[in-house]
């Protein structure tokens, strides 16, 4: 197995740029249930968050399935 140190690809990079709307969503997703773990009382708001964060990762991820179906469409 050959280590390869010169870091991402052109493709590589630009898969990541793609899938970073998802990625961001799912942090978010992350960082909203960090929220309700550690705080005391978790609030309404703290609620909302999480579910906001969800619908983002939703949107982001149908989002990103048509964009690869739309590409599997012009390759074909």
């Amino acid at each position: 197995m050959e280590l390869d140190f010169d870091g991402p690809s052109d493709v590589e990079l630009a898969a990541i740029e793609l899938e970073w709307p998802l990625i961001a969503a799912e942090l978010d997703i992350v960082d909203a249930e960090i929220r309700l773990l550690t705080a005391d009382r978790p609030t309404e708001l703290d609620w909302r968050r999480l579910r906001r964060a969800e619908r983002r990762r939703l949107r982001a991820l149908a989002e990103l399935l048509d964009l690869t179906a739309e590409h599997e469409r012009v390759a074909a």
